[in-house]
């Protein structure tokens, strides 16, 4: 089975497309015509007779996954950049544009009937890399999940689960774990970084090693391709080693093959080496309030720097209006002098997606900052006021969102046990009858 995945997780970033081994389709599908009803018969059955038979169409099956962690509230960064896209690749089957190392893009091949499999978990496990209140993460889950359906994600046409609810994401996390060196993970900037602001005393051994996780969960759904933003090169590379290192060490030989027979699995390699796909923003990127340098984050220890999903809009109202801006004369876009100016005016464009940039540069370019804030905080609270409505109904239903994520469980479950089977086959454990 051989599978394209897209994995994307916001905060942490993946995007993950999975692919199936490709089957062959038949179309009987012909137009005949004749320009007399008289001839009509003869020339149909002469068309028949002449006609190559249609190409065969391979069918490849492309399968999603992507997540938020659920720390803290979603905002408008999250929303924008990530989900928002989710639901239109949900309902187009067109996902934002990306390219390879090379600055290739990637196209579709038009022989191909491409069949999406669509998974957006709430990646829990790897929000617990810092430390999370007990009585909060639960909510925060389930909040998590009601905003994924609220914000358009369709239970009949996409998966929606918990990953700690998927144990396989864990499991084999441990697995990679004991199979990769240490001096590979030392080489993560991200953990630098962190480690670097908090100080390594305090900092868990899961911040550590949550690039490992991270390539569990792409690993798990065998992809090929894997979307990643700029700042995921080094974590799907790290992917890539360890796919190599695995196959390598625990996927060759006769020894495996017949450890395959026996446990009565495939004795190709147990996992795919992704390629890299540099996805190109198809949303908006979306900066902090207080500072247009810096991505709106969840983190940041003041609530004023960004517009959560659910805030009310007197709230929206008040952080538009503190907003940091600048002191020259009116509104443009795409100066670098300029940043605040730039992420409001994507902020602006993002909510009202229906209008060009050229469109609404025209209206508010002789604008004062005092003038634009309002019109900019009314968009968003027009823009999220139907998402808000319907997250009050999906979160007051318990029932049926515990039933929405148990179905999505499931059905990532059966993909990800075949993986992990595979794996521990590869590793030699003895595996239960």
């Amino acid at each position: 089975m051989k599978v394209s995945l897209i994995v994307t997780m916001a905060g942490i970033y993946y995007r993950p497309v999975l692919s199936f081994a490709p089957t062959l389709l038949s179309s009987m599908t012909r137009q005949y015509g004749a320009s007399t009803r008289l001839f009509a018969d003869a020339v149909t059955e002469d068309v028949k007779s002449a006609a190559p038979p249609p190409a065969k169409k391979k069918v490849r099956t492309r399968r999603i996954l992507s997540g938020v962690q659920p720390t803290g509230s979603l905002h408008l960064g999250n929303y924008l950049g990530a989900i928002k896209q989710w639901v239109e690749f949900q309902n187009t089957g067109e996902f934002a544009s990306a390219e390879n190392l090379d600055g290739e893009e990637f196209t579709e091949d038009e022989n191909v009937e491409v069949i999406n499999e669509n998974f957006f978990c709430v990646v829990d496990l790897h929000a617990i890399t810092v430390p999370q209140d007990p009585g909060e993460l639960e909510e925060s889950t389930l909040a998590s999940a009601a905003l994924y359906i609220a914000a358009g994600i369709d239970p009949k046409k996409s998966k929606v689960f918990v990953q700690s609810h998927v144990s396989a994401h864990a499991e084999l996390a441990w697995l990679l774990n004991c199979a990769t060196p240490m001096n590979w993970l030392e080489r993560m900037i991200q953990f630098k970084d962190k480690a670097k602001k908090a100080g390594t005393e305090s900092v868990g051994v899961g911040l550590f090693t949550y690039p490992v996780l991270m390539a569990a969960d792409i690993l798990l759904y065998q992809a090929d391709r894997v979307p990643v933003g700029e700042d995921q090169r080094q974590h799907l590379e790290l992917a890539r080693d360890i796919v190599r290192r695995f196959n390598g060490e625990y996927c060759k030989g006769n020894p495996y093959k017949k450890r395959c027979k026996k446990a009565g699995v495939p004795s190709y390699p147990a996992f795919t080496e992704p390629e890299a796909m540099i996805v190109k923003a198809g949303g908006a990127r979306v900066m902090s309030l207080t500072d247009g340098t810096n991505k709106m984050s969840k983190s940041d220890p003041a609530d004023g720097s960004r517009i959560n999903v659910l805030d009310p809009p007197k709230v929206i109202r008040n952080k538009v209006k503190r907003c940091k801006t600048d002191a020259l004369p009116g509104i443009e876009w795409d100066n670098p002098e300029r940043p605040e100016a730039t992420n409001l005016l994507n902020i602006y464009a993002a909510v009202q997606p229906e209008r060009t940039k050229e469109d609404i540069l025209d209206e508010v370019k002789d604008m004062k900052w005092g003038d634009f804030k309002p019109v900019l905080a009314e968009a968003i609270v027009a823009h999220l006021e139907p998402i808000q409505k319907r997250y009050a109904e999906v979160r007051a239903d318990e029932e049926y969102l515990r039933g929405v994520l148990k179905e999505g469980a499931d059905a990532a479950d059966e993909i990800a046990q075949k993986t992990l089977k595979s794996a521990k086959v590869a590793m030699g454990f003895s595996i239960p009858k």
